[in-house]
């Protein structure tokens, strides 16, 4: 089954806080609209068809006086709009009104005769918007009687929000750039608040098990994700306190050991030949070998030497004359195989010298009490360990490194040999590998990196 994918929270918070200022200005903006189409704050906002409709009713009189004289439109202008109001002024000064117009707008007459007109507006256009004053459109029309400026109230959805906010040249620009800004400012913001998180992400990635005291920083990050860097930091302490005492009692017990093996050993060494007293040699010999690898685990997860040039030639050759004796009486012969000499690379000499000894052991307890043990060193710092036994099936390849893992349970080693060569080929970065060797037997196969 595919993982889902999954979501950033980067990605989330940006996109909600995007549509939330989005939302917000549109809210606003709409309320805004609303509240003066409804006549809130004295506003006066006359539709450009009102204002037009109702500079047809104005004519003059016999007398030249400015009248209304109602037209069906205007009728049903009126009636649509119950509380629609006008004032208006001619070129030569004169007011005419109409409908109950506001105390804040009853003395407009004098304020937009003042008003010096001027058409902003494309010149296919009969109207204009000219000023705000206390929220009100002044309009400019004309009708039979001439050109007037008006202002009033009329046609309720005629305003509607882009003709309002945009009729004024800077209002545009404003948006855009509050739109850019946010845009970028929010992803910003929230990628610097991460910033923490991402240190805490780069120390967690850093945190070796062989390694103690790794704690996750705590001091620059936000207060709701502190319970979870707490809770991390006191697992990983409860971790190494844990391993503190794994690491001494596994000391403490195989230095116990020692002392008694050794008496037994020596008391047993006492005793007339036998089958039993060479059993319980073995025996002892066996626990002997447990304790010492035991101690070598725990110097290899302690503190390490340093590697350095080292000829694996000489070393190979001295694995070789120190191993000679026991695969000899056990029935083995042994073959050394260098390539060329000297062939250098990085390493410490006790430690690469105990895994090699611990592979010919292993040749030598599993390989049938017969045939050749070669040890085989490639220019490349390759060395293979191959003998002429049962060998390994495939399936228990990897799981011969495990601690204590025995390919048959009444097998007489320890189980901690090659788990222990495999930790001593990882401190020195190179790889360890088992395939069938030419005979069939088992061969173990070391590369190390170069120098």
């Amino acid at each position: 089954m595919k993982p889902a994918k999954r979501k950033s929270l980067k990605r989330r918070l940006t996109i909600q806080l995007l549509l939330f200022q989005i939302g917000s200005l549109f809210i606003v903006s709409a309320g805004f609209v609303a509240y003066l189409s409804t006549g809130g704050g004295s506003s006066a906002l006359l539709s450009p068809q009102a204002a037009q409709i109702t500079a047809n009713t104005l004519v003059r009189d016999k007398d030249g006086r400015l009248v209304l004289k109602e037209t069906s439109e205007f009728t049903q202008l009126r009636s649509s709009t119950p509380d629609f109001w006008f004032a208006a002024v001619s070129e030569t000064g004169e007011v005419i009104q109409g409908g109950q117009v506001p105390e804040a707008f009853s003395n407009m007459g004098q304020q937009l005769s003042d008003i010096r007109l001027s058409d902003i507006r494309e010149a296919a256009l009969s109207y204009s918007y000219l000023a705000v004053v206390r929220i009100a459109i002044v309009r400019r029309v004309s009708g039979p009687a001439g050109e007037f400026a008006m202002i009033g109230k009329g046609g309720p959805f005629s305003m509607t929000f882009p003709v309002l906010l945009f009729s004024n040249i800077l209002i545009m620009p404003i948006l855009i750039l509050m739109s850019i800004v946010t845009i970028m400012t929010i992803p910003w913001i929230i990628r610097r608040e991460f910033l923490a998180l991402s240190a805490i992400a780069r120390t967690a990635e850093t945190i070796d098990i062989d390694k103690r005291g790794y704690r996750l920083p705590d001091g620059d990050i936000p207060r709701e994700v502190q319970p979870l860097v707490h809770a991390v930091n006191g697992a990983l302490k409860r971790l190494d306190d844990g391993y503190e005492r794994h690491k001494r009692f596994i000391l403490d017990a195989a230095h116990e050991l020692r002392t008694p093996v050794a008496i037994l050993q020596t008391r047993v060494e006492t005793l007339l030949d036998g089958p039993s007293r060479s059993r319980i040699l073995a025996d002892a010999s066996r626990i002997a070998v447990l304790a010492e690898q035991l101690l070598d685990l725990q110097r290899l997860g302690g503190q390490k030497a340093p590697l350095i040039p080292l000829d694996l030639v000489s070393l190979c050759r001295s694995v070789v004359a120190d191993m000679a004796p026991l695969a000899i009486s056990q029935g083995y012969e042994l073959s050394f195989e260098p390539e060329e000499e000297p062939i250098l690379a990085l390493a410490d000499d006790t430690s690469l010298q105990r895994a090699l000894m611990n592979i010919v052991q292993n040749a030598i307890e599993h390989g049938g009490n017969r045939g050749t043990i070669t040890i085989k060193v490639a220019a490349n710092r390759v060395i293979d360990i191959c003998d002429e036994g049962s060998g390994i099936p495939e399936e228990d390849r990897e799981l011969v490194f495990d601690a204590f893992h025995r390919l048959r349970p009444k097998d007489r080693g320890t189980g901690l040999g090659l788990n222990l060569v495999q930790e001593i080929i990882r401190y020195h970065g190179g790889e360890i590998t088992i395939s069938d060797s030419s005979t069939g037997g088992a061969c173990f196969r070391i590369s190390l990196p170069y120098c």
